[in-house]
């Protein structure tokens, strides 16, 4: 097979506005004569289920959850960036797409990426207009803050729980599809198998997982929002109940899986506490902007941190990258923390983690400030720790927490099975 990503011609900034305007359109009278299948009811998935039945679709949604609020996109902390350049910083949706680009190693697609630095402008109007309560400045202004692997503030957030917030607003704007007629949303339904007829994906066969009944569902088009797979690591910050299973069931049926081995390990995770651990507990990307990354220069040294004077201590990230500092992409924030560990200088009862350390910033701005961006945050540390990260340096490690592998998709986001779509971490894309 040809692998063809039906990339629009001309130029890069052009590309999706013309190819918005080449697209053949549905008039409002057809729509209803089309089904579309929506598996996985997360940011992805509602939000696609919800627009689409707003647009005038008939669309069935499927989720293993009792609830769209289970899905695992509530694991998305700390904020979401978009070009608005609210800061006036020097932002553009340009350096928006230079960032992501360099930020994946020069091996995203760049299509792909400029269209998602141009949505990103009116993706935050949507989801203020849906009710997500972005964090706001002293004026009720949007207000933004820096993000790791940039040197402008463009993260809007809702302090340490901005995933969480967006599948709320989106979960609202699907029942309000689902209360319209236009949404059949499907609770506690396993997807076991792909329908392809003709070489094209026509439907899916699903499980109640109260009753145990197998049924079939037919449509005309078929949407996978169903996650990632990062429970394939032994520990990862996924919830024990993302297998990812939806995904493979496609790729045995004919969709080609395309960078497996493309895995986000982010910077700033709880380090396992015992051999026999079943998962990791993320700690926001955001942390970075008030909490300086440090570990003792001395291996041996044994000091608690309130004891290791400002001059033994190697804070590794500013040293090698001042330009960025603490806030450098999350592969270089993890691969630096992972040679410090393994040159022996780890913290903690395990020694596998590094201070994050926000003495520094609670002496400049107070405890309330701290407090009010990330005390949710802090309170979920101590909860799992027992230590006051007020007090005392939080202690972070990587771990695996997103994976950009995937189902591989054209620019349409249509996968190698006509019919069959991948949105979402489904997709490599």
């Amino acid at each position: 097979m040809t692998l063809d990503a039906q990339i629009p011609a001309g130029p890069l900034a052009d590309k999706w506005t013309n190819h918005k305007f080449d697209s053949k359109l549905v008039n409002p009278a057809n729509k209803r004569k089309y089904k579309v299948i929506v598996v996985g009811t997360g940011l992805a998935g509602a939000s696609a289920a919800a627009s689409l039945g707003e647009l005038g679709y008939n669309v069935e949604a499927f989720t293993y959850h009792d609830s769209p609020r289970r899905a695992h996109s509530i694991a998305a902390q700390g904020g979401i960036n978009a070009a608005k350049n609210y800061q006036n910083d020097g932002d553009s949706v340009h350096r928006l797409f230079y960032d992501t680009i360099k930020g994946g190693d020069y091996r995203s697609r760049e299509a792909n990426v400029y269209r998602l630095a141009e949505v990103s402008l009116n993706i935050i109007d949507q989801a203020t207009a849906q009710g997500v309560p972005f964090g706001r400045d002293y004026s009720g202004l949007l207000d933004n803050r820096s993000f790791g692997g940039a040197q402008v503030s463009r993260t809007f957030y809702s302090r340490g729980q901005t995933g969480q917030q967006l599948l709320l607003g989106a979960y609202q704007a699907l029942m309000r599809q689902v209360h319209a007629g236009t949404v059949d949303l499907h609770t506690r339904e396993e997807m076991l198998d792909l329908v392809v007829k003709d070489g094209r994906a026509v439907g899916i066969v699903t499980r109640n997982l109260v009753t145990g009944e197998v049924t079939s569902h037919s449509a005309h088009a078929v949407l996978l929002a169903t996650g990632g797979y990062s429970n394939v690591y032994y520990l990862s910050t996924n919830a024990m109940y993302c297998n990812a299973t939806a995904a493979w069931r496609a790729h045995r049926r004919g969709a080609y899986f395309a960078n497996p081995n493309y895995t986000q390990i982010h910077p700033t995770c709880i380090p396992s506490s015992d051999e026999f651990q079943s998962k990791l507990t993320l700690m926001s990307e955001s942390l970075r902007n008030d909490g300086r990354i440090w570990v003792p220069k001395d291996p041996a040294d044994t000091r608690t941190p309130d004891q290791t004077p400002e001059e033994e201590r190697d804070y590794y990230l500013e040293r090698k990258y001042p330009a960025f500092g603490n806030l450098v992409p999350r592969d270089v924030a993890s691969w630096n923390s992972k040679a410090v560990v393994d040159e022996g200088k780890g913290v903690g009862p395990l020694k596998n983690g590094v201070y994050l350390d926000f003495a520094d910033s609670i002496r400049r701005l107070g405890k309330d400030t701290i407090e009010a961006r990330y005390g949710n945050l802090f309170e979920m540390y101590e909860r799992i720790t027992d230590e006051n990260p007020y007090e005392v340096p939080m202690r972070i490690y990587p771990a695996p927490h997103y994976t950009m592998g995937g189902l591989w998709v054209d620019y349409n986001l249509q996968t190698t099975v006509p019919g069959l779509f991948a949105l979402g971490e489904a997709n490599f894309s």
